[in-house]
């Protein structure tokens, strides 16, 4: 099984700051606490961090669903839309697939800031699933 915690992930994906809360095949559920280490020089939160949220939460997901067959997923696309400026705050991520399947999925992750329940940031992922290293 792969380690999917923060203090296992690349030093870049860990700067993002994404926890995970809830993790299937078919949902994730996370949440990121967003503070001045996520902040461009103009004192906001950097698009990158959302961006980077979306390409997680959905690869984390493909990945599960197709792992019982030596595969897992890459994204080919991502697609993220920043809606509202934040400066800090928890804000949840949650993913969910639009289409599953044998070659390719399509998924969908929606931002939202936990204090005023508004979406941040939304973005869709196309991933391929592809074979493990060394299992085909």
């Amino acid at each position: 099984m792969t380690d999917l915690t923060r203090e296992a992930a690349s030093a870049f994906v860990a700067a993002a700051g994404l926890e995970l809360d809830e993790v299937s095949g078919t949902k994730v559920v996370g949440h990121i606490d967003l503070s001045t280490d996520h902040h461009t020089p103009w004192g906001v939160v950097h698009g990158g961090v959302y961006t980077t949220a979306v390409e997680s939460a959905a690869s984390i997901g493909a990945s599960t669903a197709v792992a019982d067959r030596g595969e897992f997923a890459v994204g080919v696309h991502n697609g993220t839309d920043f809606l509202r400026a934040r400066t800090e705050g928890r804000v949840d991520v949650v993913a969910v697939p639009i289409q599953q399947g044998r070659v390719q999925q399509l998924w969908s992750v929606v931002i939202t800031a936990t204090d005023t329940g508004k979406e941040v940031a939304r973005g869709q992922v196309r991933l391929q699933n592809v074979p493990m290293p060394g299992s085909k």
